[in-house]
């Protein structure tokens, strides 16, 4: 039991701790590659910026809009945070590291992700602000409709793996990874994956150039920043889960412990999502949908089509 308390205590620590360094990892790339100098005044390379938009979070009015509904605007930025935590109960960091061994951890995964869509609607409901539910809508249909095609692109692998454990589905892994079978399906999720935290390109619901915050508008101080972390828990999520699902998880040579080959795999797809922002336009919001119901639908359904047929060949 005192094991079980010391794993979601690191757990815990690790995860709020990398979303903080994000803030100052990200502006370090987005400045690499975008030809510029990004953070180096606060501390070495920049590094105390962290500290410095802590503090600036921390003691910035905390308004409330007078026209707002307190009780559900208060509420909505703990949602996200709540959401995207509870999803990384199931996900195995090493053999020996997991918070709960579900048999259903994929499906405890799709429920937990799939509540974060009521942070936004809340957010943008509650603030009683034009943009900010113009910003709201837009996320929950974003967000319901790439979770569909999130959900048939996992299908791929509970085929090959036989289990919804996610344990069982990294060491499914031990000969091949599944991103070699299951590359369409791993490019569908990772998309899915940016369209679910709206990320850039996918940043629609707090698209500034349209909607000034979108979702977010209202919103000052730390209740902000929990929608700031929250963006950042998410991105980290959704890269285990790339790594747990495609490659491999902890999966590595021997000569690093395997939670070390789960950080390192994790932290190239963080990456990943900060070049997605430092180089791609944002698409209109008709062509997101359309992008998603016309293509990602059909080609997840045609995945999971081939692969079962495919599994059930090889058994016969």
């Amino acid at each position: 039991m005192t094991n079980f308390w010391w794993i979601i205590g690191g757990v815990l620590f690790a995860l709020l701790n990398t979303a903080a360094g994000l803030i100052w990892v990200e502006r370090r790339m987005l400045a690499l590659w975008q030809d510029r100098y990004g953070p180096n005044r606060a501390g070495p390379f920049g590094l105390l910026v962290v500290l410095a938009d802590t503090i600036k979070l921390f003691f910035k009015e905390d308004w409330i809009p007078p026209f707002a509904d307190k009780v559900v605007f208060v509420f909505a930025p703990a949602v996200v945070m709540l959401s995207v935590l509870m999803s990384f109960v199931v996900m195995p960091f090493a053999p020996q590291i997991i918070v709960a061994d579900l048999n259903i951890g994929l499906l405890f995964f799709l429920a937990m992700s799939s509540l974060g869509v009521y942070s936004v609607v809340l957010g943008g409901w509650a603030s009683n602000n034009k943009y900010a539910l113009l910003g709201a809508m837009r996320g929950a249909s974003q967000m319901i409709s790439y979770e569909v095609f999130m959900g048939l692109a996992l299908m791929g692998v509970v085929v090959l793996s036989g289990s919804f454990n996610l344990r069982e589905i990294v060491e499914a892994q031990k000969t091949v990874w599944f991103i070699v079978p299951q590359f369409i399906g791993f490019l569908i999720f990772l998309v899915a994956g940016v369209a679910e935290t709206h990320r850039l390109p996918f940043d629609i619901p707090e698209a500034e150039s349209e909607l000034v915050a979108g979702f977010h508008s209202e919103y000052s101080g730390m209740k902000f920043g929990m929608f700031f972390i929250g963006e950042y828990l998410g991105i980290t999520l959704i890269s285990g889960m790339l790594v747990t699902l495609y490659f491999g998880g902890w999966l590595g040579p021997a000569f690093l412990p395997p939670v070390l080959w789960f950080v390192i795999k994790t932290f190239a797809f963080i990456m990943l999502f900060i070049l997605f922002r430092a180089s791609m336009p944002r698409p209109r919001y008709d062509q997101l949908m359309e992008y998603g119901w016309k293509v990602l639908f059909p080609l997840s359904i045609l995945n999971l089509m081939v692969t079962a047929a495919i599994k059930l060949w090889l058994n016969t």
